[in-house]
């Protein structure tokens, strides 16, 4: 699975960078057929160590950084009177990879029940 995230970085030309991030799984959501954006979780980027950390409800994944080997362009077919015109939307130059299982999140439990 693979989802689209704008990382509020620009490039020379103005054009925003996206990254790609790739999941090693299916993420199933409670309503089925949305078709309009949808929150999934928290993406957490420590720039330090470039390390990305995912938190999906109570599960959390540790990914990391690639860079791409080839950019990729986010194209918008656009129609002005009859004409069909491509505007470039973003560039895509690395992707967050989260390929390990995911590792449940424990809070305070309680001793007594």
């Amino acid at each position: 699975m693979q989802m689209y995230i704008d990382c509020k970085t620009e490039n020379e030309g103005g054009i925003p960078e996206w990254a790609l991030v790739e999941l090693q799984g299916l993420i199933q959501m409670k309503k089925e057929g949305v078709t309009e954006a949808t929150v999934v979780g928290d993406l957490h980027y420590y720039n330090r160590n470039k390390h990305p950390v995912l938190v999906l409800g109570h599960h959390i994944l540790n990914g990391k950084e690639q860079k791409l080997e080839q950019p990729m362009a986010v194209i918008e077919k656009v129609i002005v009177d009859d004409k069909t015109n491509y505007k470039v939307k973003a560039v895509i130059r690395k992707k967050l990879l989260f390929k390990s299982r995911p590792k449940p999140i424990i809070s305070n439990v309680a001793e007594k029940v």
